[in-house]
């Protein structure tokens, strides 16, 4: 399976903030969940594969190029979380503009998306509801015909039917296995719903990036007293909680755990409560 984004060593320096060593990837055919919490690291990480930031060390390709090159930018689709459309312009403004600046635009296919979205064609963006310019932006990302996308926040703020609308299309974006989608957002339970990978950073530091379904399978929440999760095998324990009513632990291999402490109780870990363990317990 060939990759269409590789990060290598990626570091970026600021005053109050360090982005180091990223080592991240994105398959074609899947989509890549990129989790961690406000100013970990997410949006820094995204703007340097974009080439919008440049980094202080690293190595990143797009499709095999370089960000600088212009080939590799026109093969990916971009969304952010704030629409980047002047508010006087119409979608069907907007069409014509890109007409003029993106070889691969299809206006036919931008037409059908609008259509699909419900987007009247000559009303001013300004007027448009959050979901609207949302889907507005997607469907100018999409009428490129790109490779990639790379979401940040794009479902954020969204109401549910909004939200369960665009997840259905990046499901089908990826459907041929030569597309692929990295994904920034707050909202785990999507997450959860369609991404085939789960990349968590944390501090500026790239913590796993893992197949979702292996990590959900190989983590759970341990509840019990602290002296029976401190007696477990360090590699096990990921991170410890201690609250008015015992400790809770994030751990791993939930089967072994299970023959070492038996009649304890462990629950499924969501990736909200692994964030969780990991931002706010005693790693281990």
């Amino acid at each position: 399976m060939k990759n269409l984004i590789e990060v290598q060593n990626l570091c970026k320096r600021y005053e109050d903030f360090t982005l180091e060593d990223i080592h991240l990837s994105v398959p074609a055919g899947c989509i890549v969940g990129l989790i961690g919490e406000n100013g970990a690291g997410k949006t820094t990480t995204l703007k340097a594969i974009l080439n919008i930031i440049r980094p202080d060390q690293g190595i990143i390709r797009l499709m095999g190029l370089s960000p600088e090159d212009p080939a590799s930018r026109l093969q990916v689709g971009t969304v952010f979380e704030d629409s980047y459309f002047h508010d006087q312009l119409s979608p069907r403004q907007v069409c014509k503009i890109m007409n003029h600046i993106f070889p691969s635009w299809d206006p036919s296919l931008f037409d059908t998306y609008c259509t699909r979205f419900n987007l009247p064609d000559r009303k001013p963006i300004g007027q448009f509801s959050r979901g609207m310019r949302m889907k507005l932006s997607l469907a100018t990302a999409l009428a490129r015909h790109p490779k990639c996308l790379i979401l940040d926040e794009a479902t954020s703020g969204l109401d549910p039917v909004v939200r369960g609308q665009m997840l259905d299309l990046f499901l089908e974006f990826i459907q041929d296995e030569e597309c692929g989608i990295l994904m920034s957002s707050h909202i785990t339970d999507d997450m959860e719903k369609i991404c085939d990978q789960i990349a968590y950073i944390h501090k500026g530091r790239l913590i796993f990036q893992e197949e979702k379904d292996r990590l959900l399978e190989n983590m759970a929440i341990l509840k019990a007293p602290s002296a029976e999760i401190r007696s477990l095998p360090s590699e096990l324990v990921i991170s410890i909680q201690q609250n008015a009513f015992g400790a809770a632990a994030l751990v791993r291999n939930p089967n072994k755990v299970s023959r070492l402490l038996r009649g304890v109780i462990l629950e499924p870990a969501s990736l909200a409560e692994i964030m969780r363990f990991y931002a706010g317990g005693d790693t281990q």
